[in-house]
């Protein structure tokens, strides 16, 4: 083990050097015009995989290639088998106005490597790569079977990846999966997710009147679909954060004490949070703590309202019209298509009869929960706690990652969040950096991983 680490230690500036080049590609998946771009950057990460000496194919789907590349057979014969997950793909880069400098051209400012995609998601799984490139080339015994799936689509919602695992299920049946797309909750504080909240989607339509109307000559004698719509959503929720939305809470998983404990390890102070959020005070669920209201509690989103003139200046009309785009993050143990109709059994209930309202139903994820104390939560603890010399937090996340259900559903495997990223990385907005220290880092634990999970798994066997 010593060697691949003195390898990892030697070859820093060169990793870093690859990094960028990876960066480089504009790997947009939502963009038709970046396609081109897409199939060189798969190529470009087969070529890495298959120059560490890793089994490597390109399979392409119905939208962008998957990488898939595995130790060599000798390493299969008994042994565990763990799958590690990474994506290719990159948000779009807009606004560009607010990037300091290109966002595919990458810079780095002291430990700070700034690009589109340096955290999320390329440098976080190149680090797993570059930790295996290490034990190969020195000769490090690997005592487990791996296979990296690297996909261009996660950004845009992994759609035919599900249908891969499920055609190549024999291929890819594994012990676990681990993942670093997840983040850490301060520098050198490493951290398991355990937990991840699901989603569920709902669009709100509110009709009136068959036309916008002269709101002097008709005001007064009809309902504003606006207020409507505004009232109804206002409704949903009561003074102390709570949703009214009657048996909304019945499934609801609630945090063990040893969860809250964890929990309050971490760093928080609300003045400074407030400010990094840039809003006068805090606001959440009564009786829980900021933490747990955005990992560990269920919610109810607005996330866009539309109706009437929103043009400049005033134009004095009732729209004919309100609309609402709504979410709801869920956690163990809801279920997303109950809980749909739940919302959507309430705002029938709760519309005023003066307006006809339109319900439409959009995409949903379930919640996952992994137990943070299994003999692998352990085992990965200890490599992160080696690794980073500092001992890691457990963490429950309050984003989806609906392929995470997809590998339980599928695969039949759990899986293991050890996200690289720090708050502050700017995933999904201009300037997004990656932290190099915690790049090295993440190929520590990688060569101190893969040991002590064959080792978990040897001895529940």
């Amino acid at each position: 083990m010593n060697a691949a680490l003195e390898y990892l230690k030697t070859n820093q500036s060169r990793f870093i050097d690859e990094l960028c080049d990876y960066v480089r590609f504009p790997s947009v998946s939502a963009q038709q015009e970046h396609r081109p771009d897409m199939e060189a950057c798969a190529r470009w990460i087969a070529s890495q995989c298959e120059n560490i000496g890793l089994d490597t194919a390109i399979h392409q789907t119905k939208g962008h290639p998957i990488v898939v590349a595995s130790t060599p057979a000798k390493h299969a014969n008994s042994k565990p088998h763990f799958l590690v997950y990474g994506h290719y793909d990159v948000q779009p880069p807009d606004p560009l106005d607010l990037w300091r400098t290109p966002p595919f051209e990458p810079r780095i400012q002291g430990r700070s490597l700034f690009g589109r995609g340096a955290s999320d998601n390329k440098g976080q799984h190149l680090a797993h790569l570059k930790a295996v490139e290490a034990m190969l080339r020195t000769g490090t015994e690997l005592p487990c079977h791996l296979t990296f799936v690297i996909e261009g689509e996660e950004e845009v919602g992994s759609r035919n990846l599900a249908e891969f695992l499920t055609a190549n299920k024999s291929q890819l049946r594994c012990n676990a999966v681990v993942v670093s797309d997840t983040g850490m909750p301060a520098p050198g504080m490493p951290a398991l997710t355990y937990a991840l909240r699901g989603v569920a989607a709902i669009e709100v339509k509110v009709t009136g009147p068959n036309r916008d109307l002269h709101s002097g000559i008709f005001g007064g004698s009809l309902e504003n679909p606006a207020m409507a719509l505004c009232q109804l959503l206002a409704s949903v929720r009561d003074k102390n954060g709570r949703i009214r939305i009657p048996g909304f809470y019945d499934d609801v998983k609630a945090l063990t004490a040893f969860e809250r404990r964890q929990l309050a390890r971490l760093p928080f102070n609300a003045r400074e949070y407030a400010r990094f959020l840039g809003v006068p005070a805090l606001f959440g669920e009564k009786g829980y703590t900021a933490w747990e209201q955005r990992t560990a509690r269920p919610t109810f989103e607005i996330n866009g309202l539309t109706s009437g003139y929103q043009g400049e200046g005033s134009k004095t009309i009732i729209p004919s019209t309100a609309t609402a785009k709504i979410t709801l993050r869920l956690v163990p143990n809801q279920d997303p298509e109950r809980v749909t109709r739940l919302v959507c059994d309430y705002l029938k209930k709760a519309c005023p009869k003066t307006v006809r309202l339109e319900l439409k139903t959009g995409h949903g994820g379930q919640p996952y929960l992994f137990s943070p104390t299994s003999p692998l939560a352990t085992a990965a603890l200890a490599a992160l706690e080696t690794a980073f010399g500092k001992k890691p937090v457990l963490l429950r996340e309050g984003g989806s990652i609906p392929i995470v259900t997809d590998f339980k559903r599928i695969l039949g495997a759990d899986t293991l969040m050890l996200g690289l990223a720090l708050p502050d990385d700017n995933a999904h907005s201009p300037n997004e950096k990656f932290d190099l220290d915690n790049f090295a880092a993440g190929m520590r634990m990688g060569v101190h991983l893969w040991p002590a999970l064959a080792k978990a798994c040897s001895s529940v066997s």
